[in-house]
């Protein structure tokens, strides 16, 4: 089954996978797991790489994760081609996918199946992709052998805290701040301004050594058609205005509503705006 599991991810262009026994990592919602009638088994994380060439745009204003169309959409594809192939061969077994909202604690779980580390800066960093991939999980009510790596942190070389301008403070993080609904303050208008960016924040990310390492490995840029398709890394008021309903939908920023990106775009390109002396 692993190698199976390995092969059917393989041509979606996923290549970090491993195996972890449910028993060993934390069921953070077991209502999820209950739902799909599974009580203890083996869970298939993977890491699933998205940063493009796009992302190394010069203009780029937003995060990496969402210069691409919605990795959400990406993981409902993967699971409606995967899950039914497994279900087939494996007729006495159970299997259910799950990305973000996940029965257990991902980023603990794939450091345990030895995909990575935990970064000093709250992220997952991948082995193979260093911090821009996402992670998934296929979970089965096979019991299958498996083993345990330790929970491991990165080296803490402090490269992430010294360049964030909250020094990882998340009660601070610029990211939540340009997601916040509502108008903003004075002061945290003015730290939007200085941060620079419309949507979340990679300073810590584009300092990382874990990166730095996947870029000269050959291992950080993604193969994969559905974000390489899809970048836009540059955004403006007036894309925002002129998507479809469809369009906006299908990106990451959506979740929050037009309203929110668009405050961010208004302030930036206001303070571009020359003024009349």
């Amino acid at each position: 089954m692993k190698d199976r599991v390995k092969a059917l991810l393989g041509a979606h262009g996923i290549t970090a996978v491993a195996a972890i026994a449910l028993t060993d990592v934390t069921v953070t919602r077991p209502y999820l797991l209950e739902r799909q009638g599974i009580t203890a088994g083996t869970a298939f994380l993977f890491a699933v790489p998205y940063y493009t060439t796009d992302c190394d745009a010069n203009t780029r204003n937003i995060s990496a994760y969402a210069v691409s169309r919605d990795y959400h959409g990406f993981f409902a594809a993967v699971f409606a081609d995967v899950l039914p192939c497994l279900k087939a061969e494996f007729q006495k077994n159970t299997f259910a996918g799950f990305a973000d909202h996940s029965p257990i604690a991902e980023v603990e779980a794939a450091v345990k199946a030895g995909l990575g580390v935990l970064g000093k800066n709250h992220l997952f960093l991948s082995h193979a992709h260093g911090s821009y991939a996402f992670l998934g999980e296929i979970i089965t009510d096979a019991l299958l052998e498996t083993t345990v790596s330790p929970l491991t942190a990165c080296a803490d070389c402090g490269a992430c805290a010294r360049a964030c301008p909250v020094g990882l403070d998340v009660t601070r993080c610029l990211s939540a701040l340009t997601q916040r609904k509502g108008a903003l303050t004075a002061g945290e208008q003015a730290a939007l301004l200085a941060h620079g960016m419309a949507w979340g924040c990679d300073r810590c990310q584009e300092v990382c050594p874990h990166n730095r390492a996947a870029r000269e490995a050959g291992g950080l840029y993604t193969e994969i058609p559905y974000f390489k398709e899809s970048a836009i890394p540059h955004l403006t008021a007036a894309m925002i205005e002129t998507m479809s309903d469809e369009e906006f939908a299908a990106r990451a920023y959506s979740w929050r509503g037009r309203a929110v990106i668009l405050r961010n775009l208004a302030l930036l390109e206001a303070s571009k705006t020359p003024t009349n002396s």
